[in-house]
Parts: C-alpha cells; sequence; structure tokens
C-alpha cells in the first residue's frame, strides 16, 4: 500500500514537474516561433506532409496580382533595423543562447558567398544562427553599396559575424569563386581555434536540419569530409587542360595548353560546395603541395567544380578518402548539399535520383518550390540549393517554421 501511494506521489510531482517546465517553455521560447510574411495564404502543415491540393492552393496564389505586389525587405530595410542591435536581434527573433550542451561544445564555421537578395541572406543566417558558431560573409565586389551596408549592419549586431577581410569580384566560373572561400577560410582559421567541421554556403542556400541535426551528422563522420568527388567525365577535362582568363568577366578558353597538374592524384569531378573539418583546412592553407596545386589552378575554368575534390582524394589530407573509384562520392551521397539537377529529374520509381523541380530552372538548377520540400526533408543533406522568395517564398516561409518549431521542441524536452 505504501509503495503504490508513493508511486502516486512520484507520478504528480513528475506531472507538476512537466506542467512547469511546459509553462517555462511557453513564456521563455513562444516568442521565439516564427509566422511567416505570409501566415493566412498557405498550410505549412499539409504542404509538409506533400499535400497535393494546398501545393497547388500556393501555386496559384504566386499568380496573383496581389502576391506579386507585396513589398520585400529591402538592403535600406536592413540598414535602419540594425541601427538598434537589440530590438533587430527581438524583432527577427534570433536564438541566441545555445539550445543543449552538445552543441555548446561543438562550435561550426560557416563560409556564405553572397552578392544580393539581402532578405534570403537574412533568413539563411537567422536559421542557422547560433552563439556558439562562426560566420563568415564574402560580399562580391559587385554588389551594390547598400547591400554591403546592410550586411555590416546585420554583422554588427553579432560578435560571431564578420565581413571577409578581403572582398573579390566574382566571376561565374574563375577562380574569383574559389578565391572567395579561401579568404573566408583564412579569417575563420585564425578567428577561432575551437570550430570542428568548417561549411560553405552560398545567398540561396537553406538549410533542411537544425543545427543540432548537423551537429550530430557532423559528429558522425568521426574526422572524416563528405563532399562530393567522382571521376572525372571526359569532356570536362578541357576546363583545366586549357589556358583560360577572364575576359569582359567571362571566363575564355585561349586555346593553350597547361601543364600538367603537379600531383601524382588524377583529377577529379565535384562541386563547389563542402562539409570539412579544421584539420584539412589547416592543411589547405599551409601544406606546400596543396598551395602549389592552387596555384596551377588558378587559370583554369569552374576550378570549384574540381578543386575540392581532388584535393579530396590526396593521401595525406586529413579526413580525405583514396583515388580509387570504390571511393567515389555522388552528390547524392554527400552530406553537403541537395540539388535538382534538369537533366536527372523524373520517375523516382524507374530510377530517377529525384522527381521533377516544383519550381523553376536557372542553369539547369531547380530553384525550389513548397512542392520539393517533403521529398526534400527525407534527404540526409545539410543543406539545399537552392531557394528564392522572388520565385516561391512559400517554400522558404514552410522550411523556416518548420525548421523553427523542431528547434523549439527539441527545447521544451
Amino acid at each position: 500500500m505504501i509503495n503504490k501511494r508513493a508511486a502516486i506521489k512520484e507520478k504528480c510531482q513528475q506531472n507538476h514537474t512537466r506542467l512547469e517546465r511546459n509553462h517555462v517553455y511557453r513564456e521563455n521560447y513562444e516568442h521565439l516561433k516564427l509566422t511567416g510574411e505570409h501566415p493566412n495564404t498557405v498550410n505549412c502543415s499539409k504542404v509538409l506532409k506533400g499535400d497535393t491540393e494546398e501545393i497547388q492552393k500556393v501555386k496559384l496564389e504566386l499568380l496573383t496580382v496581389s502576391f506579386r505586389k507585396t513589398p520585400k525587405m529591402t538592403s535600406n530595410d536592413y540598414i535602419n533595423m540594425t541601427v538598434n542591435c537589440a530590438s533587430f536581434i527581438k524583432r527577427r527573433k534570433y536564438i541566441m543562447e545555445p539550445l543543449s550542451q552538445e552543441e555548446a561544445e561543438f562550435p561550426i564555421a560557416y563560409s556564405i558567398v553572397a552578392y544580393h537578395k539581402i532578405n534570403m541572406l537574412e533568413r539563411l543566417l537567422r536559421t542557422i544562427y547560433a552563439p556558439q558558431n562562426y560566420y563568415c560573409i564574402h560580399v562580391d565586389k559587385k554588389s551594390p553599396e547598400s547591400f554591403l551596408a546592410a550586411v555590416k549592419g546585420i554583422a554588427s549586431c553579432f560578435h560571431n559575424v564578420f565581413i571577409a577581410s578581403q572582398l573579390e569580384n566574382v566571376v561565374y566560373a574563375s577562380w574569383s569563386r574559389v578565391q572567395a572561400d579561401l579568404n573566408c577560410m583564412k579569417d575563420l582559421y585564425r578567428r577561432n581555434v575551437s570550430w570542428k567541421y568548417l561549411i560553405n554556403l552560398c545567398g540561396l542556400d537553406f538549410p533542411i536540419k537544425t543545427n543540432q541535426e548537423i551537429v550530430e551528422k557532423l559528429k558522425a563522420l568521426n574526422g572524416e569530409n563528405s563532399l562530393e568527388t567522382e571521376k572525372m567525365p571526359s569532356n570536362k577535362e578541357v576546363r583545366w587542360k586549357k589556358h583560360h582568363e577572364v575576359v569582359d568577366d567571362k571566363v575564355k578558353n585561349m586555346g593553350i595548353d597547361k601543364q600538367p597538374p603537379p600531383l601524382n592524384t588524377p583529377i577529379f569531378s565535384g562541386s563547389a560546395y563542402f562539409v570539412v573539418t579544421r584539420e584539412f583546412v589547416e592543411y589547405v592553407l599551409e601544406n606546400s603541395k596543396i598551395l602549389a596545386f592552387i596555384e596551377w589552378a588558378k587559370d583554369t575554368y569552374s576550378p570549384d567544380e574540381y578543386l575540392w575534390a581532388t584535393i579530396q582524394r590526396i593521401p595525406d589530407v586529413p579526413g580525405a578518402v583514396p583515388a580509387s573509384d570504390k571511393y567515389d562520392v555522388s552528390d547524392m551521397n554527400a552530406v553537403a548539399r541537395f540539388v535538382k539537377w534538369h537533366y536527372f529529374e523524373g520517375d523516382v520509381s524507374k530510377g530517377a535520383p529525384y522527381p521533377p523541380c516544383s519550381g523553376v530552372h536557372i542553369r539547369s538548377v531547380c530553384v525550389f518550390g513548397v512542392g520539393d520540400l517533403s521529398w526534400m526533408l527525407r534527404k540526409r543533406h545539410l543543406f539545399a540549393n537552392k531557394f528564392d522568395t522572388d520565385i516561391d517564398p512559400f517554400a522558404i516561409q514552410c522550411l523556416e517554421e518548420h525548421l523553427r518549431d523542431k528547434v523549439l521542441q527539441q527545447r521544451r524536452h
């Protein structure tokens, strides 16, 4: 009888503690819940479940005159908002404390290359922001002065967000794209010694995992890197076998043969995006063999699409894998980035790697719509590219609300 009473009393105490915790949660975190810029237009819960009727409703909304006339936040809006940082942080609902001990003890570094669409960049930062992480933003020299001023304003409100110390005039498919990341790599490496992994992004990326989930994925890598690195297709070899120059803001093949690369390892194909350890970054910045390869690559076409993939296969590089084709990693198997290419889309039941794009294509890359979210969120990747609020703001709204809800739910427990 005494044991039964003790059990009932313990259960009552547990219920009381849970109610107290829920009350504290509501008081402390309810104000951090995101409602989106179009809260009454879309049912995100249905969208994330792949509800075809709701997705179609959103697509029709995107065609309406009233939607097209909806004002968007500008660089000047951000310049004005960040005059008062406390007000900006509160208004934009940044999370200003680590949400778990595990996250606090596993800081991540981010390199973000951006040149326009300040609203997209700020929403990306807000979603990935955590006070223990570090964020270097490279602003293209061609960007409007107002965009740079807005980024400076945002960065001024956080101790761990800064603009790259050296800015580049980034030209599509030229070395400048790699140099922008290298500049942030150097700054992040020198700024702090505690971060564990570096993830590079562009302003149109967005996470599909919470910071807690990203930390768990990175810890599971156990010191390895994760990026696309595959056998080089023969039709792409001209990109690095010929000397290229930037002419009128375009990369031009000058028809001159280059010397072979200063490596024993073959050249591999990949992408600009990576998830790499701090030790990898140190090796890239300081190893003479890697620095010679970097110097050799500067006059090639789209070096970002082979440089990192090749370094990942060089013996002695921290976290690398052997050059054997047994170790090839496709973009679908690396955690770095989920991208839909037009020429690979199709019927998944018939072997296509992913279903057709729900948004639009730019340079064969899918700019995601709401119809892409349900499938995407089941993938192993940390980030997806690309999103654009000018094309489908509801995709970003539903994704950021979903991630914020998961974060607050995690904190609740």
